[in-house]
């Protein structure tokens, strides 16, 4: 069980700055997707193997969902796991998800917050409180600027009455 600390809490993204995030992600996503998708139909002009063309081209629904929940999971897990908690959405919102203990998110809490995007209706749950992702895996999404500058007014409080030393 994490300490939860009460600065992640006062220091949150708005609602407003999560939406912007999922939707510069949901881009990225989609020329991810378009790429996937433009390369799978080259190796099937290359090769006529009807496995490139099926593969991202049969339009089932079902298969669509998964192989979307799957890139979208991948996508987020790479880049929340090697760029300290930030996707591309993230880093241009100056955003980034933490573990309610101020640490950074371990790899399995990222793993979990990836696969967690995949539950249907998610992203509704963002309407209340917290979203389910954040929830379950002990995360939150910060306002780096305002975390920081949180962190400093405290330290510099703490400081208060200590001897400097020369």
């Amino acid at each position: 069980m994490r300490k939860h600390l009460k600065i992640i809490e006062d220091n949150k993204a708005s609602q407003g700055i999560r939406l912007t995030n999922y939707i510069i992600d949901l881009i990225a996503l989609m020329i991810i997707n378009i790429i996937l998708s433009l390369i799978s139909s080259l190796l099937y002009n290359l090769t006529s193997n009807s496995f490139f063309f099926y593969f991202y081209n049969n339009n089932s629904f079902l298969w669509e969902y998964m192989m979307g929940t799957i890139i979208a999971s991948m996508y987020y897990f790479l880049w929340e796991n090697f760029s300290n908690g930030r996707t591309l959405g993230k880093l241009i919102t100056n955003s980034k998800a933490v573990s309610i203990d101020g640490t950074r998110p371990t790899t399995t809490q990222i793993l979990y917050r990836s696969l967690c995007r995949a539950v249907p209706f998610n992203a509704f749950s963002f309407l209340g409180q917290n979203g389910w992702y954040d929830s379950w895996t002990e995360t939150r999404v910060i306002n780096i600027t305002k975390y920081n500058e949180a962190v400093n007014a405290k330290m510099e409080i703490d400081a208060i009455g200590v001897k400097e030393i020369a």
